[in-house]
């Protein structure tokens, strides 16, 4: 198996991760209030990173702390833009603008960097964006609203994320560099937090999804993540990301908090169907899967 194949596998499992976060986040997040739980998560994050590999931790390389806190800066206002817009509109709008980084981030790539774009990644992107419609129901429901803009911007944020990612985070220690970006969003958390007075997590439950969160879908994830994303390129690891949708959904319905439905069936068959697209191999593609590094 090679490093990319690997990198592929890990990332579904963190969109694994991801998916079951947002299922433990529903209950958590009406005990506390959303940015107090993020600044909670992130800080707690952050720390047991440091406190696992402290030598890691503090050996910086140039630039590390420069590039991994304006990256977590982009990071953090990606969660902040996600929260508003939730708050302004429906969870199936939501879901489906939020998940449009996977156009974003290939189109972002050509703007910024001139970065073609094959035409099985254009018509993955496109075959994605269509499943992830038809599984939020966004596809016939989607009205404009004032909220749509902030999901608009956070889909822009989280491609601009996973653009500068997959450029800014090569050759750098992927623990250290997710490191530094977790502790830039718990800061940013914070001052939201603090504005309103900090409220702690008042029950057990919440403290059990503090501690999955922060351990499993942010201190492991984000590493990974940074690692898996040096050998890939960034419309590729935007494309499988999406599957956290899906996880979300195979494990909310799992958990009794969500029916299954037709929509999420076809949706989620298209949105596979994407990535194997990409991720089939083929002797046609087979210099691919390791990438070039100059």
């Amino acid at each position: 198996m090679t490093r990319t194949r690997l990198a592929v596998i890990t990332l579904l499992g963190v969109c694994f991760t991801w998916g079951a976060a947002f299922v433990l986040m529903k209950d958590a997040i009406e005990n506390q209030p959303y940015m107090d739980f993020l600044a909670v998560r992130f800080t707690l994050a952050a720390a047991a990173m440091f406190l696992l590999r402290p030598k890691t931790s503090s050996r910086f390389d140039a630039g590390d702390i420069k590039i991994g806190l304006a990256l977590g800066v982009i990071l953090a206002f990606g969660y902040i833009t996600q929260t508003i817009g939730l708050e302004l509109t429906t969870a199936a709008t939501s879901g489906f603008l939020t998940g449009l980084y996977v156009i974003f981030t290939p189109f972002l790539a050509w703007a910024i960097y001139r970065r073609k774009v094959s035409k099985k990644f254009a018509i993955a992107a496109l075959l994605s964006a269509i499943g992830l419609a038809v599984f939020s129901g966004a596809a016939a429901s989607l009205d404009f609203q004032i909220g749509q803009l902030w999901l608009v911007a956070c889909a822009v944020l989280y491609g601009l994320h996973i653009l500068f990612l997959g450029k800014y985070g090569l050759g750098r220690n992927a623990y250290r560099f997710a490191m530094v970006q977790i502790s830039a969003v718990a800061i940013v958390c914070w001052g939201f937090a603090l504005t309103d007075g900090f409220q702690p997590p008042s029950t057990s439950d919440v403290w059990v999804a503090i501690v999955f969160t922060a351990v499993l879908s942010t201190a492991a994830a984000f590493w990974i993540q940074t690692w898996a994303q040096t050998l890939m390129d960034p419309a590729r690891a935007a494309l499988i990301m999406t599957s956290e949708v899906v996880f979300t959904a195979l494990i909310a319905i799992a958990a009794g908090q969500e029916p299954l439905t037709v929509a999420m069936l076809v949706g989620g068959t298209l949105m596979l169907g994407a990535m194997l697209l990409v991720e089939w191999p083929s002797k046609k593609d087979k210099f691919e899967l390791e990438p070039h590094i100059h």
